[in-house]
């Protein structure tokens, strides 16, 4: 093996090991969805304790005997810290340090002495403290035993890779920034469609379609030339001509080459995409202001459940079985050409029908959800998009209800791997663009909520869909008490946050108060999901103190905002039949 690799157990890595984060980094940032998916990859990587799994690449400078600097994989490597300390898990005293960062180097220092009690604000990584508590939180929400994933850590591996000597380090760090393991996958995989096709003209034609599917964060129309654009699109850019109804459609508008009698060679059609007119003129680049739900590599394996109708299963969504996956499509050229063609119309209705977030005007910095079709319209200068709401107006109630529909849906599954809706939902739209996507999805949310055995369930084993989707109901038909209206339907000035933390109302461990009796403490109606920043902030506070001190945070979840207003009710206070009865009550509401 190559000396400036080593494959090394993720149980191991802080092993007699110092980590150094160079200045030049960015700060610890991951939050829910990318530690949660994380853990998950983890947990449910190794089904055969007597096979491995490779969790991806460290790339490192030695500087001294056993101390690395972190090139590329600080993220990963911050959070693997924070896991194997909430595991119990031995690791050297200075294992991980941040470089000038004096507060992330207490925080770290401060968990891996075990103790966890509080420093003051100042002095404390507000990013990283929040790390261990989202990790701390999702394993008393998913009952996930400790032992078993020490175990599991035992069998999955990095692979630690040293520079080169004498490097750029700035300038390496830059270039593995833009590259990861998911757009090698990508490539590969675009190679291996492309091999099987016979022609030159085929191959730039699925190169063509392969490069503008690829930019998620763009409405498709908008990275096509406009001559590509009009040839492909109706008059007003929202759906595909009716002419263009497969592969050797679209080919019709790429300019052919092999009459020059030079054939290019794959690996320049790779790299360079030679095709007519595939540059978007500087006066019609649209703002960058959309992020897609999922990446390019998980829109490829939406559209291959799709096509080969898998059904919802875990491992077709699953990127550790990517190529594998895909595999079948390349066989032959007709089913590259036909995949090809249907990731195509699949990433139009993607970009129409499936929620994106937006960061633009208000909301630029936090940004909002946003279900919203790309219409063309013209001014002096020329064509330009516009945007507006799917489903007529963007304020509209049917198109707010969609897109809150499908909010509950992407905060409760967050891992790309179970977002079956997503193909669900394409699939149908597939065989009839007017299908009803709101009988579709709650159909679905209904189907899960009762699979969740929801009635039997207590504490930290309710799933989360059966708060959201309850969240979901209420903002749809509003909710009312003692002819009061507490929440009116279909609210404007609220929207789902990224919520993953199941909040005991009245505390688990309160500071004055009698306990609660078990039943009614773990009951669902003492419980509401917020998110995690909020359940430490709520701590062992009594619900009146909650109340008056966090309204905001009040202000997350519709049911919370129910509970409130029973509080304040009366002079009981928050009592244990309030919340006996808020339960029958929001359990009816679940039940339809």
């Amino acid at each position: 093996m190559d000396k400036n690799l080593r494959i090394i157990p993720v149980s191991s890595i802080f092993t007699d090991i110092s980590y150094v984060v160079p200045i030049y980094q960015r700060n610890y940032a991951w939050r829910e969805l990318q530690i949660e998916q994380l853990i998950e990859d983890i947990d449910s990587s190794i089904y055969d304790f007597n096979k491995n799994y490779f969790l991806g690449n460290l790339i490192v400078n030695q500087t001294d005997h056993n101390v690395y600097e972190v090139i590329d994989g600080q993220q990963r490597l911050t959070t693997l810290f924070l896991l194997e300390n909430y595991l119990g898990m031995n690791l050297a005293k200075d294992a991980l340090k941040f470089e000038a960062r004096e507060k992330s180097n207490r925080t770290l220092h401060k968990i891996n002495n075990g103790n966890k009690g509080e420093l003051l604000e100042e002095l404390v990584s507000v990013e990283i403290s929040e790390g261990y508590q989202i990790i701390e939180n999702y394993f008393n929400s998913n009952e996930i035993d400790k032992n078993k994933l020490r175990r599991k850590l035992e069998k999955v591996f990095l692979v630690r890779v040293q520079v080169p000597q004498g490097i750029d380090l700035n300038h390496y760090f830059e270039i593995m920034n833009t590259r990861g393991e998911q757009l090698e996958l990508h490539e590969i995989a675009k190679a291996k469609f492309l091999e099987v096709l016979e022609t030159e003209h085929d191959k730039k034609t699925a190169a063509l379609i392969w490069e503008k599917c690829s930019n998620m964060d763009s409405y498709i129309q908008m990275n096509f030339d406009p001559k590509v654009r009009k040839a492909l699109f109706t008059y007003n850019w929202t759906s595909i001509h009716d002419h263009i109804g497969d592969f050797d459609s679209i080919k019709e508008y790429v300019r052919n080459d092999e009459d020059d009698r030079n054939s290019v060679p794959l690996i320049e059609i790779l790299k360079e995409n030679k095709l007519l007119n595939v540059g978007v003129s500087k006066d019609e680049v649209e703002n960058e202001r959309f992020e897609s739900t999922i990446s390019f590599p998980n829109f490829l394996l939406q559209v291959n459940a799709i096509i080969a109708k898998l059904g919802e299963v875990d491992s077709t969504l699953d990127d550790k079985y990517f190529l594998n996956n895909l595999s079948w499509a390349w066989r032959d050229a007709d089913r590259s050409k036909n995949f090809l063609y249907q990731m195509f119309k699949c990433r139009v209705l993607f970009d129409k029908y499936i929620l994106k977030r937006e960061y633009a005007r208000d909301y630029k910095e936090t940004g909002k959800w946003s279900l919203q079709r790309l219409e063309k319209y013209t001014d002096a200068k020329g064509n330009k998009p516009k945007y507006i709401g799917t489903f007529g107006d963007d304020g509209s109630q049917n198109n707010k209800l969609i897109r809150t529909l499908q909010s509950c849906l992407r905060i409760t599954y967050t891992s790309p791997k179970t977002m079956h809706w997503i193909s669900l939902v394409l699939a149908k739209l597939l065989e009839n663009e007017s299908c009803d996507i709101i009988e579709i999805l709650e159909e679905y949310c209904k189907t899960k909520v009762i699979h969740s055995n929801f009635e039997d369930a207590s504490g930290f084993g309710f799933e989360r869909i059966v708060f959201t989707y309850l969240d979901y109901l209420l903002y749809k038909d509003g909710y009312s008490y003692m002819e009061k209206v507490i929440i009116p339907p279909v609210r404007d000035d609220w929207q789902f946050q990224f919520r993953s933390s199941i909040e005991h109302f009245q505390p688990q461990n309160p500071a004055e108060v009698e306990n609660w009796d078990p039943d009614d403490l773990n009951g669902f109606g003492n419980l509401a999901l917020i998110t995690v920043s909020g359940n430490s902030k709520f701590s062992n506070l009594p619900p009146v103190g909650k109340i008056s001190s966090y309204p905001s945070i009040i202000e997350q979840s519709l049911k919370l905002k129910i509970m409130k207003e029973l509080v304040t009710l009366d002079d009981e206070g928050w009592t244990e039949s309030k919340a006996s009865k808020h339960q029958e009550e929001m359990f009816m509401i679940l039940k339809g």
